[in-house]
């Protein structure tokens, strides 16, 4: 039988002690004595579990009745967590093997040695976990002052050394290449007829390749049209990020129209991209490359799951996808008939689960027929489908901040109301009063600056609602795309819900 010399080491620092070094004070424990050892020795890997190649080697051993003694330069080298070390003791015990602690003198040979090894043992754990802690909260409150925290370079990206409160830090630089390609990827997505498939055709067939070398798939497409680091954060951002239950650390103030955006996972939170509830948004200092109506556009996409999984586009009708029944609400399906009729709509849920007993034949010509009219009327009623001018966001943006601002402060002096005796009550009313006046100026400069870009685009909307029957079926259908949430049908009666 033979010693065991087991030296562990996770990080090579230069205040650490080296493997070399461990081996020497364990061979300290044979004093000259012409004993046999071997020793084990894992560079590289933490003790906070036993997942570790030589210890698992050594562990192996014991159980062969090779080992009679294992020896360590310290206790937190074998095992820094109770449960872990009991196992291990529990072995040591079966296979009648010492183990000694080069340093701290613990020797399981004696009733003393045991019981102190057990107490250490406590409190090497406890170091570990304080240690843990430490490290994510200053993890946390670094990346809530918006500095780098590592991770995958994002694609249209790279990292430059920069100072942020007098701290060395890094921050994004924008890659011009990619980042065209980029901003290529939002404008695609951004159509509602585009899948993340139709993006990959479409750089395939324009040979635009991936400039880092990789091959372009929908999951890396999808993720990074997700990714609010490309953004540019202004107070539509603000608001999409806290209606999604974010955790938002600076002030609306911040949300300017320029910045990108950190988003960070907390710990215990839902890492699912889908979710946004409970992570961490930060005002990053580079700035974003894609406007938050298209950013917007794009990860309300994502998030419904519409346009990103279809598989196929339909042929038949380009009512096809918003029809549902009336009745149970499941979607109508379109049908061909080889007679005059051609086309017509059923209920999906009469022949699959018979849970409806169904609507009269709908055909599909006469329907189309109704819809048209209806989109035509909804195009010369809200012209403001147009693109906006970008000259008028930052104005916009900025009211819509001071806006956001006001009934941030109305809100809370109204809850003050409660406990307000009669003095304060009337400051109270005073306040809200000119916060109210303040608020409907607002109110009406957002309103004629809506007006202005309406008349603007007014002779481009009215022509294109004029030339509907000259448009195509894929152009059609992406009008009632845009326009229309779903269509219930029951009978003789239509409900069109309008998404404007």
């Amino acid at each position: 039988m033979m010693y065991a010399l087991y030296a562990r080491q996770s990080v090579d620092k230069q205040d650490s002690i080296s493997i070399e070094s461990q081996i020497e004070f364990c061979k300290y424990e044979l004093r000259g004595q012409e004993q046999d050892y071997q020793t084990y020795i894992d560079k590289g890997f933490s003790g906070k579990n036993t997942n570790r190649p030589a210890f698992e080697n050594m562990m192996k051993d014991i159980k062969q009745g090779k080992i009679e003694k294992v020896v360590v330069y310290k206790l937190d080298r074998i095992s820094r967590s109770i449960v872990d070390f009991s196992m291990m003791m529990e072995i040591f015990k079966k296979f009648n093997v010492d183990f000694i602690s080069s340093t701290e003198k613990f020797d399981t040979s004696t009733p003393i040695g045991r019981a102190m090894l057990s107490i250490c043992i406590v409190f090497a754990q406890l170091e570990r976990e304080t240690i843990q802690k430490r490290v994510t909260d200053t993890y946390y409150s670094r990346s809530k002052r918006g500095f780098y925290m590592g991770g995958r370079i994002p694609y249209g990206l790279a990292i430059e050394k920069t100072m942020i409160d007098g701290m060395k830090t890094s921050k994004y630089v924008p890659v011009e290449a990619e980042c065209k390609q980029i901003q290529l990827m939002y404008e695609l997505y951004a159509e509602p007829k585009n899948s993340l498939g139709d993006i990959i055709r479409f750089f395939k067939k324009n040979e635009i390749k991936n400039c880092r070398g990789s091959l372009w798939n929908t999951a890396r497409i999808s993720e990074t049209l997700r990714n609010p680091v490309y953004v540019k954060a202004d107070m539509d951002i603000y608001h999409f990020f806290k209606s999604q239950g974010a955790n938002i650390i600076n002030d609306m103030t911040d949300f300017m129209g320029t910045n990108g955006i950190y988003l960070y996972h907390n710990e215990g939170v839902d890492k699912k991209q889908s979710s946004l509830a409970g992570k961490t948004v930060v005002i990053a200092p580079h700035e974003g490359i894609v406007s938050s109506e298209q950013w917007l556009k794009c990860r309300v996409k994502c998030l419904n799951n519409k346009q990103s999984t279809k598989t196929c586009k339909p042929k038949n009708s380009w009512l096809a996808g918003k029809m549902k029944c009336g009745k149970c609400g499941y979607a109508l399906t379109i049908k061909k008939a080889n007679t005059k009729i051609q086309r017509y709509f059923v209920c999906s849920a009469v022949n699959s689960t018979k849970a409806c007993e169904g609507i009269r034949t709908i055909y599909a010509g006469e329907l189309e027929d109704f819809i048209s009219q209806g989109i035509r009327n909804k195009l010369l009623e809200f012209p403001v489908l147009t693109n906006k001018k970008e000259s008028s966001h930052g104005g916009l943006n900025e009211n819509k901040m001071k806006l956001s601002q006001i009934e941030e402060d109305i809100s809370n002096l109204l809850n003050k109301v409660s406990n307000a005796n009669e003095i304060l009550m009337k400051y109270i009313n005073e306040k809200v009063e000119q916060l109210d006046i303040q608020r409907k100026i607002l109110l009406d400069q957002l309103h004629t600056a809506t007006n202005d870009t309406i008349e603007k685009n007014r002779d481009t909307i009215t022509n294109f609602a004029d030339k509907w029957e000259q448009l195509d079926f894929s152009d059609k259908q992406l009008i009632v795309d845009i326009l229309i949430q779903v269509i219930y049908m029951e009978d003789d009666h239509i409900k069109i819900i309008w998404k404007y």
